[in-house]
């Protein structure tokens, strides 16, 4: 773990830090909510280990303290984590070596750790900040709902204390960032807006998969060898090629 968090930069273990922090107060305030909405002590603590998605942990519970049946919630806590699946194609790279190692690591894919991924430009950061921040939050988590969950209903109203916009709060300071490049603001603003505008008609966690839209509108990068590239060269080989000849005929001549 230390040599891990040597490779990182200092800004960017501070980061980790503080989003390990956000995300105590929202795990604290899942295991409070759970266990004096008047589930068993151990459902928060089970499903903050073997599921360890805070959105779909908390879509879950709404969903049985509002008196929904075990399979809706599990089926809404599958639609929110759906969005995992593009998260697994993105770091796909840092999880390389044995099978226990990736099976590790995608139970360590979230949010926050998929987005300190992209911030990274350089292979070994990009894993060092994936186990840095994965395994952070996962011990800081599971902590915190364990507390949590001892302090019953202590914490009370997560909405009336502010701690449901702590996830949405983290989530945009990690991603401003990457919106400096045109491609990616194109695709982030239709996405927000699409996903905004189906919140009022499609049950929860949809609107995140509806987001994905917004790829369709980033466009593609101009590949150093697509079409304009390959015209440019053709156009160089063929400024060259009446040189090319009459250097051949000079050379025969001589």
């Amino acid at each position: 773990m230390r040599s891990l968090l040597r490779t990182l930069e200092h800004a960017t273990v501070r980061d980790i830090a503080l989003v390990c922090l956000a995300d105590a107060l929202v795990g604290a305030s899942f295991g409070a909510i759970s266990v004096s909405g008047g589930l068993p002590l151990w459902v928060p603590i089970v499903l903050s280990v073997l599921v360890f998605a805070g959105g779909s942990q908390f879509a879950a519970v709404g969903v049985v303290l509002s008196g929904g049946g075990a399979l809706a919630a599990v089926v809404t806590g599958l639609v929110l984590n759906a969005r995992l699946l593009p998260f697994g194609f993105t770091v796909a790279d840092v999880l390389q070596g044995p099978w226990w190692r990736r099976l590790l690591g995608a139970q360590l894919i979230t949010d926050e750790s998929a987005a300190f991924v992209l911030q990274q430009d350089r292979p070994q950061r990009r894993r060092a900040a994936f186990w840095v921040c994965g395994i952070g939050l996962f011990v800081v988590w599971n902590v915190a709902v364990l507390l949590g969950a001892l302090a019953g209903g202590l914490i009370g109203n997560t909405d009336a204390l502010g701690l449901d916009a702590a996830f949405p709060a983290v989530l945009l300071a990690l991603v401003l960032p990457s919106l400096v490049d045109r491609r990616t603001r194109t695709a982030a603003l239709v996405g927000a807006v699409v996903a905004v505008a189906a919140t009022p008609y499609v049950p929860a966690g949809l609107p995140v998969l509806l987001a994905l839209v917004g790829l369709l509108f980033a466009g593609r990068p101009a590949a150093a060898g697509g079409p304009e590239g390959a015209e440019g060269a053709e156009e160089s080989e063929g400024s060259r090629e009446p040189e090319a000849v009459a250097a051949a005929v000079k050379e025969e001549v001589r």
